[in-house]
C-alpha cells in the first residue's frame, strides 16, 4: 500500500490531538496532591454528586467527593470527601451543594465560618445545604400565581 503524504500528516495530527486530549482530561481530573484529611456531611438531598465531584472554597479546587452512600438511620445522603491538609477549616463553616448553571453540573462549596477551632480528618460538618432542584422551582413560579 501507498500512504501519501497527506494522510501520513491527517493522521499525525489526529494522534497528536487524541494524545494532547488525554492529557488535559487527566490533568483537569487531577487528585489533592499531598497529604489529605478526610472529612463528612449529611445532606437531605446530595442531587447529582457523585465520587470525583469537586470541593471547592472560593471557587477554587481543594477537593474531592470519594463516596455517597445512603445512611440508613437517617435517611440521609452521607458525603465523604478528601482535602488537603494544609487548609484551616472552621468548625462552625457550612457545605453547600452548588450549581454551575442551569445546565452545568453540581460540586460542593464550603462557606468558611467563623470559629477559633478547626475541623480534623475524620470530622463532620454540622451546617450543610442540599441540592436544590430547580426545575421544581421554575415550576412553583410558574404555577404560583394562578388561583
Amino acid at each position: 500500500m501507498k500512504y501519501s503524504v497527506v494522510e501520513v500528516v491527517v493522521g499525525f495530527v489526529v494522534i497528536l490531538a487524541a494524545a494532547l486530549f488525554v492529557y488535559e482530561a487527566s490533568s483537569s481530573v487531577d487528585r489533592v496532591a499531598g497529604n489529605r484529611i478526610s472529612l463528612t456531611a449529611k445532606v437531605i438531598d446530595a442531587g447529582a454528586i457523585r465520587a470525583g465531584t469537586d470541593v471547592r472554597m472560593a471557587g477554587v479546587k481543594v477537593g474531592y467527593v470519594t463516596s455517597v452512600a445512603l445512611d440508613p438511620k437517617t435517611y440521609f445522603a452521607e458525603i465523604k470527601m478528601d482535602m488537603t491538609d494544609t487548609l484551616v477549616i472552621p468548625s462552625d463553616s457550612t457545605l453547600k451543594i452548588a450549581s454551575e448553571g442551569l445546565l452545568g453540573g453540581n460540586f460542593l462549596t464550603i462557606e468558611v465560618g467563623g470559629s477559633e477551632e478547626q475541623l480534623r480528618s475524620g470530622d463532620e460538618f454540622e451546617y450543610t445545604q442540599g441540592a436544590v432542584d430547580l426545575m421544581s422551582l421554575i415550576g412553583q413560579a410558574v404555577f404560583s400565581g394562578k388561583e
